[in-house]
């Protein structure tokens, strides 16, 4: 029997992501970066400069440092990049993108107000 993921066509519907760097998860919820752990202590980081703002796109490192800001979704190799609602914010480089356990998501949404 082929599983509903593998046969679904239509548009993602699932809103949460994580994108994942060495030190730091950055979860969000459509665009908008809801929660910050620290990859190492698990603990939530609450005052997070990422927190409640916007992913402008992403940037990538080129020869001699050079970056270059992409407007689309960041992918692994990529940093995430910040622009509005605050100081510019690029991450270190992600190393993974995955979906949050749905725990994860219970944890940070209790903590919204």
């Amino acid at each position: 029997m082929e599983s509903v993921e593998k046969g679904y066509g239509g548009p993602e519907r699932r809103r949460h992501r994580m994108f994942v760097t060495k030190n730091t998860e950055y979860h969000f919820r459509d665009e908008v970066c809801v929660a910050v752990r620290d990859r190492k202590s698990g603990r939530w980081l609450a005052s997070h400069l990422a927190l409640k703002r916007k992913l402008a796109g992403s940037v990538r490192f080129q020869g001699r440092g050079c970056a270059v800001p992409f407007a689309k979704s960041p992918e692994v190799g990529e940093a995430l990049f910040f622009g509005l609602g605050g100081r510019e914010l690029v991450t270190s480089l992600l190393c993974a993108i995955e979906r949050p356990e749905r725990n994860l998501v219970l944890e940070y949404a209790a903590g919204e107000s």
